[in-house]
Formats: C-alpha cells, sequence, structure tokens
C-alpha cells in the first residue's frame, strides 16, 4: 500500500481514491498549482485535507460562506483533527487574538476573503510556514467578486505576499473564461488542471412550463406533499420561502425556510436539522446550498429561472451525491423571466450611485452597505466612467445569461445536453433517466410519499408497543 492511500484509510477511512484525486493530491504534494474541477458529492475537500498531512506547514483555506467554514471545521474535528479553526465574526476579539497567537499551532485555518484584509491576521500569517492555500467554491471569484464581494478580487493582491505559496483551487462549475479569471486572480503559474465530466447520470431533468403563478404554487405544494423528500425547493424571494413552508407545515410535511436575514445561529441550526434528518424540505433563496454535506437529497425544485447555467448547475448538484436517483424540476411562467432580469439588477449600483459615490466621500448613511463597499474598491482602481461602462457589461452579461438559460429551457433540444455543452462538454451516455424533452421514464423517478408514510406508521405503531410492554 503506498503512502496517499496508507493516509486515505488511517485518516479517513476510504481504501481507494475516487477518479482525479490522487493524480490532484500528488500535485498539491509537488508543490503545484491545481485547478480542480468536480461536480458536487465529488470528494473535494479531500483534496485539500490529504495533502496537510504529508507536508509540512498550515494550510489556509479561504471559503465564501460562514456555514460552509463552520461545517468543514466540524467534519475534520468528528475525524480527530484538533488543529482546525475557522476565523471569521462568530468569533469574539479575545478568541481572535489567542488564535492569532498561536496561529503555528493549527494545521487548518479556515477564513474568508473580508479577513484576508486584517492587518493583524496578516500578521500573524508572515510569522508561519503556510504549506498552500485552498481557494474553495472558486467560482465565487468570478461570480461574485466583479459585483457583489469585491474582496474575493483582493486575494490577487494577498497573495503577492506569499510568492512562493502554492495555490489550490476548488469548484464544481466553471466555464473556460472562468477559470481563465481564476487563474489571472490567484497568479497561477502553468497550473495543473483537472476537470471531471460536470455531468450527473442519476440525476433527471424536468422542466414545467404552468400558465400563472397561482398554478405553479399548486403544482410545487402538490409535488412535495406526493412524493417523497429529502429536498430543496429554491426560490428568489425571502417572503416566498416562508410562505410555502406556512403551507407545508399545515399538510403535515416537516420542513423549514432559509434565506440570508435569518440569524446566523438559526441558519445554522437549520442546516444541522436538515443534515440529521429532522427535517425533510427546506424551502430557500440561493443563500442556502455550498457546504451541505447531505447523500440523500432526492429532488431539486426551483420554482423560477435561475441568473446562470453555472448557478442552476450548483443548486442542482447538491441532490444525488448517495449516486442514487434523484430529479432536479423546474417549473415557470412566461413572466418569470422578467422577474429573473429584475432580482439580478437589484443589488448593482445606478449611474446615480456610482455619481455619488466618486463626488461624495462618506455615503454609507444614502447607500446599502454592499453596494458602498463595491463601489470604494472600484472607486480606487477605476475613473467614474469606467466603473459605469463596467456595470453596463456586467448588467448585459447578467441579462444574456439568464436568457440562455431561459432559452435552453424552452427549446426541444436534450436539456442534459445543452447543459453541458455550455460547459464544452459532450454528453457520452445518455441516462435512462434523462429529461422531459428525451422523454425517458421521467414517471418511474419519483417515490410516491404514500409509500413512505404508511413505513413510518408501522414504524410509530412498533415503537409505542415497544414502550407499553417494556
Amino acid at each position: 500500500m503506498d503512502k496517499l492511500t496508507e493516509i486515505l484509510k488511517q485518516k479517513f477511512g476510504h481504501t481507494s481514491f475516487r477518479d482525479g484525486q490522487k493524480e490532484i493530491i500528488q500535485q498539491v504534494i509537488e508543490g503545484k498549482d491545481v485547478i480542480a474541477i468536480l461536480p458536487t458529492g465529488m470528494g473535494k475537500s479531500l483534496l485539500f485535507q490529504l495533502p496537510a498531512y504529508l507536508m509540512k506547514g498550515t494550510v489556509v483555506i479561504v471559503s465564501p460562506l460562514l456555514s460552509l467554514m463552520q461545517d468543514q471545521v466540524e467534519q475534520l474535528k468528528m475525524m480527530g483533527e484538533k488543529r482546525v479553526v475557522a476565523i471569521n465574526s462568530f468569533l469574539s476579539f479575545e478568541q481572535k487574538e489567542s488564535v492569532f497567537q498561536n496561529l503555528s499551532g493549527y494545521k487548518f485555518i479556515f477564513t474568508s476573503p473580508e479577513m484576508l484584509q486584517n492587518n493583524r491576521f496578516n500578521r500573524a500569517l508572515s510569522s508561519i510556514q503556510i504549506a498552500y492555500v485552498v481557494a474553495d467554491e472558486a467560482h465565487c471569484i468570478s461570480q461574485w467578486g466583479f459585483d457583489f464581494r469585491p474582496d474575493y478580487l483582493r486575494i490577487s493582491k494577498w497573495l503577492q505576499t506569499f510568492p512562493k505559496t502554492s495555490v489550490l483551487a476548488l469548484t464544481a462549475t466553471a466555464t473556460k473564461k472562468v477559470v481563465q479569471e481564476i487563474k489571472r486572480t490567484l497568479h497561477m503559474k502553468e497550473p495543473y488542471e483537472y476537470v471531471h465530466s460536470l455531468d450527473r447520470p442519476t440525476i433527471a431533468y424536468e422542466v414545467k412550463q404552468l400558465d400563472d403563478q397561482k398554478e405553479k404554487v399548486a403544482w410545487i405544494l402538490g409535488r412535495i406533499t406526493t412524493t417523497n423528500g429529502p429536498g430543496i425547493l429554491y426560490t428568489q424571494s425571502r417572503k416566498k420561502t416562508e410562505s410555502y413552508v406556512e403551507e407545508l407545515l399545515k399538510k403535515g410535511i416537516r420542513a423549514a425556510f432559509y434565506h440570508a436575514k435569518m440569524e446566523q445561529d438559526d441558519r445554522v441550526l437549520i442546516q444541522q436539522q436538515f443534515q440529521q434528518g429532522k427535517l425533510d424540505w427546506i424551502c430557500a433563496t440561493n443563500a442556502f446550498g455550498m457546504g451541505i454535506h447531505k447523500d440523500n437529497i432526492r429532488q431539486i425544485i426551483h420554482d423560477h429561472i435561475p441568473t446562470s447555467i453555472s448557478s442552476y448547475m450548483q443548486e442542482i448538484g447538491r441532490a444525488a451525491r448517495d449516486g442514487k436517483q434523484s430529479i432536479a424540476s423546474l417549473v415557470y411562467t412566461n413572466s418569470d423571466v422578467e422577474q429573473a432580469f429584475y432580482v439580478a439588477m437589484q443589488d448593482f449600483p445606478e449611474e446615480a450611485d456610482i455619481k455619488l459615490v466618486y463626488q461624495t466621500d462618506d455615503v454609507q448613511i444614502q447607500l446599502s452597505e454592499t453596494t458602498t463597499r463595491i463601489l470604494n474598491y472600484w472607486k480606487e482602481i477605476l475613473s467614474e466612467q469606467e466603473t459605469m461602462d463596467l456595470f453596463y457589461e456586467i448588467k448585459q452579461k447578467k441579462r444574456m445569461e439568464i436568457q440562455k438559460l431561459f432559452t435552453l429551457f424552452q427549446n426541444e433540444w436534450c436539456i442534459r445536453e445543452q447543459l453541458l455543452n455550455n460547459f464544452d462538454e459532450q454528453l457520452k451516455e445518455r441516462p435512462i433517466n434523462c429529461c422531459t424533452v428525451c422523454s425517458y421514464g421521467i414517471h418511474h423517478v419519483l417515490t410516491e410519499r404514500t409509500e413512505q408514510k404508511e413505513e413510518e406508521k408501522q414504524l410509530n405503531w412498533k415503537n409505542r408497543l415497544n414502550e407499553l410492554l417494556y
């Protein structure tokens, strides 16, 4: 047994690697920059965890979400790894200071792009040996950096302070253009690239056009209440997440809503309950998803047109991690494409906002914190007109991405084939349960909830009988 397989068995309890894992890990150990694109459920965490045990120094993992960090920290601790910490807003000032003073004692340090701008943290980092840096969910550099979280772009300058440190970029989806943006931002030097097929044969694609919103809601509630979960229902509105849950609870479905305006502790609790099987359905905005380690998600439902093919692939990829048959359903009306445009443009600054930032030093009161942060970043780099031109281009690109996905759902070509073509991949083998266009047995994919309810009744009856007897 070679050293890598030995550690795989000792530390992680596996006897063999999945496709691509060993090759990627070997490149990391050799100190090379690496871009790895693997679908959700293909073991991306192992790619940065295992090499750490064969290399000196600390691994710094830059992660986009607090919940994702906390989940990965808990996973490592459950494996017996004590030298792990997440440096984020969950820590008090005193806790952060304690961690900074003992930074060399950690093997894994999880942090956010924003924390990389903290001078105290950077002084502490400069005093320890860094084995390599990990950009987890690296597509966020392109997806969020330019228009939502500019601190993702500041990673580029931060990495220049560690010129000899290699970088491992991990993501589930990335077009060729996104890969180029990742390379440029992370200063990658002739990186080793591994691209796994993005096809998920055990996920069937279902798309249904309905006449109006009322019919759409009725369809969704009917689907959830008559078929098995676990599942995730994605919607664009925080209010809708709560409305769906209210109706599902009335019908006896164990459901909870999840959106960005909730308290962080509440979000973490709901995520844990879902992962532990205490909830069958989550009704969520796209704030829910990354870091969800639940193997048996059977259904993903969208009640809207997502903002891009990449976002859609990320969200449906949370199903079928156990390799069993699942289904991704999307229901829409003709008005949903305009609604998608409206939602996508909400967070972008208008020309008046840009002028206000460039002509005024303090605009915190007039603009949202997010808009102010975005524009202050570009103010350091671009002129007022260049910033206007940039956001005009971003808006046009967003509209095109939404229209591209909408067109994909409306035409008569295989959905699976079109999704893969977007990432320059050809469909090699069509699964039995493919998509609604191909009519490959979609109705055989779903399990009736009535069967599950009968099993639950039998189990509850046996449990009550045991309590009486013993």
